[in-house]
């Protein structure tokens, strides 16, 4: 099966480009291009190997949530012309990430265990378990790294150092908590919880506007609604929906993203466990199987729906 592991169009109408960890942006004025690309990565790590129809599975349900949150925030899509491809304003991110977490699972899990009762300066109570849902969501931001490892940062920082003006957070604030709302209300649905998420937000002409993925498995962590009670009162581990999998992978490999240590090798069964996975992932989210596809050319299907979108 063929994979996107990266993309190098050149459009005559192009005024620029950028690569992230996972995303290939192409830039025509004020509006952009995102391939999603089958790159992936962890602990801020691109690992070296694509993984089959990753891409698509993001961007769809990106694309799903996105228009299922836009009464709350305006987002940059403008129209998804194929399943690895979205058209979208071109917005000056803030930089930071809005961080919510419902529940205390992943990094601020690992902090808590680690004897710290703050996450980003916000308190957490004691006596609290793994996969223990929080008093109420809280938001822990982090710095936008274009490279690197994003840092944890405070409310209080961001606001110290000028990286967000201060009426501006506070709507980021707000619309972070509303979309976490209606994020855990879609996930109920599907019969999950909505543990933690991500979002990111920029400007375009002055308006602050919803950018990046929303609500995917590798933005979110999501915990299986059926068994979570009893899980939680015999202290097993939940059963999650996330990208917390390849983490954990990597974690029992001996990697965590550190100086010195070395991405285990990822062979093909690993390959096609974790496209397996993504695809899972789809049908567990939407309620759909992944539509089958016909994956010759997928770098002309690509590019052909960009040029036929950006005239």
């Amino acid at each position: 099966m063929n994979s996107i592991k990266e993309t190098n169009f050149k459009f005559p109408n192009q005024t620029g480009f950028y690569r992230g960890k996972v995303r290939d942006v192409y830039y025509f004025g004020d509006t952009m291009a995102m391939v999603a690309s089958d790159r992936i990565s962890a602990f801020d790590v691109v690992l070296p190997r694509a993984i089959p129809d990753k891409g698509r599975v993001l961007n769809q349900i990106a694309a799903i949530n996105l228009n299922a949150t836009k009464d709350i925030v305006p987002n940059w899509v403008i129209k998804t012309p194929d399943p690895n491809v979205t058209i979208g304003f071109r917005c000056d991110p803030f930089p930071v990430e809005m961080v919510v977490r419902g529940y205390l699972s992943g990094h601020a899990a690992r902090e808590y265990k680690a004897g710290r009762r703050s996450v980003c300066g916000v308190s957490l109570p004691e006596g609290l378990k793994e996969s223990d849902q929080l008093p109420h969501p809280i938001i822990t931001p982090t710095t936008k790294a274009k490279v690197g490892h994003d840092e944890d940062i405070s409310k209080e920082e961001i606001l110290q150092r000028g990286l967000v003006s201060k009426e501006d957070y506070e709507l980021l604030e707000k619309y972070t908590l509303d979309l976490f709302r209606r994020g855990t209300e879609l996930a109920a649905k599907r019969s999950l919880i909505l543990v933690d998420t991500k979002y990111e937000f920029g400007k375009h002409n002055g308006k602050i506007y919803l950018i990046d993925e929303v609500h995917t498995p590798d933005s979110s962590r999501y915990f299986y609604r059926d068994g979570y009670e009893d899980r939680q009162k015999k202290g097993e581990a939940q059963k999650q929906l996330s990208k917390e999998f390849v983490r954990q992978w990597l974690i029992e490999n001996g990697f965590q993203g550190k100086d010195g240590q070395r991405v285990p090798e990822m062979t093909d069964a690993v390959v096609t466990s974790i496209s397996d996975r993504y695809r899972e992932l789809y049908a567990q989210v939407t309620g759909e199987k992944l539509p089958d596809i016909n994956y010759d050319q997928l770098g002309e299907r690509i590019e052909k729906s960009i040029v036929n979108s950006i005239k």
